[in-house]
C-alpha cells in the first residue's frame, strides 16, 4: 500500500509540474550550405583525388616505358645495355641458325642462340622455344634426336619403357632443366601439353622381335598400333605436330629398286619378320587416317640402314653385329652369299632429316636413307679396315624373308626438305667403332676379362 501511495505521489508532482519548468524542445541547428557537392567536398578533404592522380600517373608511366624495360638484361642490376646488345636482342632466329648452332656446338663450340640474326621483329618478341616431346627417346636414334632438340633451345620431354632404350644414352642431359624423362609406356595414355610429337617408341631390331615372336606381336606391334593410337590421340586433343618414324620394311622384299615412296611393297603377311613390317604399315595407315579424318598434322618417315653410337652391341643388325665381332675377335657372321645389299646413313645424317621433315610443311611419306649401297661383303671389308684387317668371315644360312636388296630414292627429300646425307660409311663408321669400343672394354673390366 505504501509502495502504490508513493507512486501516485509521484505521478500527481510529475502532473503539478509547471509547463514553463520542462526544457524547451530546441531542432538541431541548419547548418550553413556548402559551396561544393558532398561527394566532391568528401573526396578533396580526404586527400582521395590525390591518390587517383598518382594511380593513373603510375599506370601512364608503365605502359609507355614497358618496352624499354623489356630489353633490360636481368643480370645487369642497373638496367643498361649497349646499342648493339639492344639489336642482337631483337633479331629474329630462324631455323637454319638452328642448325649451324647446332653442329658448331656438338663440335666443341660455344653455342650463340642469337648468332647470324636475319631481319627484325617488334621489341619484347622473340622465337618461340618449343616444348617437345620424344617417344623413345632413350634408344639409339632417339637420344641423338633429343641431343639436336636441347641443343637449339627447345624443351624437350622423352618417353620411354627402357625395353631397348638406355639411361646412359640421355644421362650427359640429367640436370639440364631443358630436359625431362619420364619412365612411361605408350601403350598407356599419358596427358602432356605440347607443341611436337616425334613417335619414336618401338623395338626396331631382328633380336628384339624374333625373340618371342607372340609376345612381339603383342608388345612390337601392340606400341605401333596403341601407342601410335595414344601419341595420334595426344596429337588431337592438343594441337600438336605429330611424326611417325616409319621403317624401310614396309617394302618388304621390293620388286623395284631403288624405292620410291609411291612404291607399295612386297611384305610376307605371316612371315617371321611381318609382326615389325605390318605393325609399322599400320602406324602409317592411322597416322594418314588421323590426318584425313580428324586434321592432325602428320608428317611420316621411312627410315633405312642407320648406324652410329649408342647402338646396342648385340641387336642383331650387321652393321653392330660386324663392328662388336671385330673388337672382340670374333669372326664376321654373313648370312647367305653376302651378296645382299643395304644402305647405310649415320645417325646424325637422319636426326637432319627428322628435323627437316618435322619443321617443314609436308606430310610425306618421305624415305630418310643413304643412297650409298653395299653387299654384305663389301661391308665386312670396310669393317675390317677400319677395326682389324686380320678378322675373319663366317658364313651361314640366311635368314627367312631377308630382302635381297635395299636403297633408298631420296629425290623426295631433297627437292621438297633440301635434305640429304653427307657422311660416308667410310667416315662414320671410325666414330661407332671408338663408342663400340669403349663400351666393350667397360663390359669386359665389369665380368673381370681383362
Amino acid at each position: 500500500m505504501k509502495q502504490l501511495h508513493k507512486q501516485s505521489t509521484s505521478f500527481r508532482k510529475d502532473e503539478e509540474m509547471p509547463f514553463s519548468q520542462t526544457p524547451p524542445y530546441s531542432p538541431k541547428s541548419l547548418k550553413h550550405p556548402r559551396s561544393l557537392p558532398r561527394s566532391l567536398n568528401y573526396i578533396l578533404k580526404e586527400q582521395r583525388l590525390l591518390f587517383i592522380l598518382v594511380g593513373i600517373l603510375i599506370g601512364s608511366t608503365f605502359f609507355i616505358f614497358q618496352p624499354s624495360f623489356s630489353l633490360l638484361s636481368p643480370s645487369d642490376p642497373r638496367g643498361r645495355i649497349s646499342a648493339g646488345e639492344r639489336d642482337s636482342v631483337v633479331r629474329y632466329r630462324d631455323r637454319t641458325d638452328f642448325s649451324n648452332n647446332y653442329a658448331n656446338h656438338a663440335a666443341g663450340g660455344t653455342y650463340n642462340k642469337f648468332a647470324n640474326g636475319v631481319g627484325r621483329v617488334p621489341v619484347g618478341i622473340g622465337s618461340k622455344r618449343k616444348r617437345i616431346v620424344v617417344t623413345g627417346g632413350a634408344g639409339f636414334v632417339g637420344s641423338h634426336l633429343v641431343d639436336k632438340l636441347v641443343a637449339r633451345g627447345d624443351d624437350v620431354i622423352v618417353i620411354d619403357n627402357f625395353f631397348t632404350g638406355r639411361k646412359e644414352n640421355v644421362v650427359h642431359l640429367f640436370g639440364n632443366p631443358r630436359f625431362e624423362l619420364i619412365r612411361h609406356d605408350v601403350v598407356e595414355p599419358i596427358l602432356l601439353e605440347v607443341d611436337q610429337i616425334y613417335h619414336l617408341a618401338c623395338p626396331a631390331s631382328p633380336v628384339h622381335y624374333k625373340y618371342n615372336p607372340v609376345k612381339t606381336i603383342i608388345s612390337s606391334h601392340c606400341t605401333n598400333v596403341m601407342g601410335t593410337l595414344n601419341m595420334l590421340g595426344l596429337a588431337k586433343r592438343i594441337g600438336a605436330r605429330f611424326l611417325l618414324t616409319s621403317t624401310s620394311e614396309v617394302y618388304g622384299d621390293p620388286l623395284e629398286h631403288p624405292q620410291k615412296e609411291t612404291y607399295w611393297g612386297h611384305v610376307n603377311p605371316i612371315g617371321v619378320r611381318s609382326c615389325y613390317d605390318e605393325g609399322k604399315r599400320t602406324a602409317e595407315t592411322l597416322a594418314m587416317d588421323y590426318h584425313r579424318g580428324a586434321g592432325v598434322e602428320v608428317r611420316i618417315a621411312r627410315i633405312f640402314n642407320t648406324y652410329g653410337p649408342r647402338m646396342c652391341l648385340d641387336d642383331g643388325r650387321v652393321v653392330s653385329n660386324f663392328v662388336s665381332q671385330a673388337i672382340r675377335k670374333q669372326p664376321m657372321t654373313v648370312y647367305g652369299d653376302g651378296k645382299q645389299t643395304r644402305s647405310f646413313q649415320f645417325v646424325s645424317d637422319l636426326v637432319d632429316g627428322l628435323v627437316a621433315l618435322m619443321e617443314g610443311e609436308h606430310v610425306g611419306p618421305f624415305n630418310l636413307g643413304n643412297p650409298g649401297e653395299f653387299t654384305m661383303l663389301e661391308l665386312a671389308e670396310v669393317v675390317k679396315e677400319t677395326i682389324d684387317p686380320s678378322a675373319s668371315i663366317e658364313f651361314k644360312p640366311n635368314t627367312a624373308d631377308d630382302p635381297h636388296k635395299r636403297k633408298p630414292d631420296i629425290s623426295k627429300a631433297k627437292d621438297l626438305l633440301n635434305w640429304e646425307p653427307k657422311i660416308s660409311l667410310r667416315d662414320g663408321l671410325p666414330r661407332m667403332v671408338d663408342d663400340f669400343r669403349n663400351r666393350i672394354l667397360n663390359e669386359d673390366e665389369g665380368k673381370g676379362n681383362k
